[in-house]
């Protein structure tokens, strides 16, 4: 959903209410993060990158996931800002691109809290609701290889434009995409430092 002026919240509360956990997802693919069977029909975003290393370091991270701060960018926000991260919440995704802005409302699928001999992992994904301009998902994890104690932060998506706005501008979907990935990551790193301080 697109506009060319800044949604008010009560336009977006009014938004995430109509997209309701009623609605189906707008793609038939739903939980294909959680074992990396993403669909070969769809652009595949993969994003790893080290955060740093310990416990502590982990702790930190999953709180900075749940609060969000992957977002926390400045042209990115999630509406609302305190949304638990729990199956079946429906938060949306305010962006600004080149001073449009896009609405996407999404649905948590699923979240993964598990710990093996080598890992312990902490995440969720997110999939895209009928109002979202792209359909798809996106999981994002924090990883703890317990081996050599390093801490990764990890995103996997697959997403194509489902608006027509969005078809027409896919290879700047594409960018942004790649961007988020990126910035995603150094906005995580960021909230951990602070809180390591």
């Amino acid at each position: 959903m697109f506009f060319l002026f800044k949604p008010s919240n009560k336009k977006i509360n009014k938004i995430n209410a109509l997209q309701s956990s009623r609605l189906p997802f707008s793609y038939n693919e739903t939980g294909a993060t959680k074992d990396r069977n993403a669909p070969k029909s769809y652009p595949i975003n993969h994003f790893r990158k080290e955060l740093d290393k310990g416990r502590e370091t982990y702790k930190i991270a999953m709180g900075a996931l749940c609060s969000w701060q992957m977002y926390a960018l400045d042209w990115t926000q999630v509406f609302p800002s305190n949304v638990p991260i729990k199956k079946g919440e429906i938060v949306a995704v305010l962006a600004n691109h080149l001073g449009i802005w896009s609405l996407n409302p999404c649905r948590i699928v699923y979240v993964i809290d598990e710990e093996n001999e080598q890992f312990q992992r902490f995440g969720f994904a997110i999939g895209t609701l009928p109002a979202h301009s792209e359909k798809g998902e996106e999981q994002f994890l924090i990883e703890r290889n317990k081996e050599t104690d390093a801490i990764f932060y990890k995103l996997h998506a697959f997403a194509k434009p489902e608006n027509w706005l969005a078809k027409i501008g896919s290879p700047f979907v594409s960018y942004i995409q790649k961007r988020f990935a990126a910035e995603s990551y150094e906005a995580i790193r960021k909230a951990v430092v602070q809180r390591q301080k």
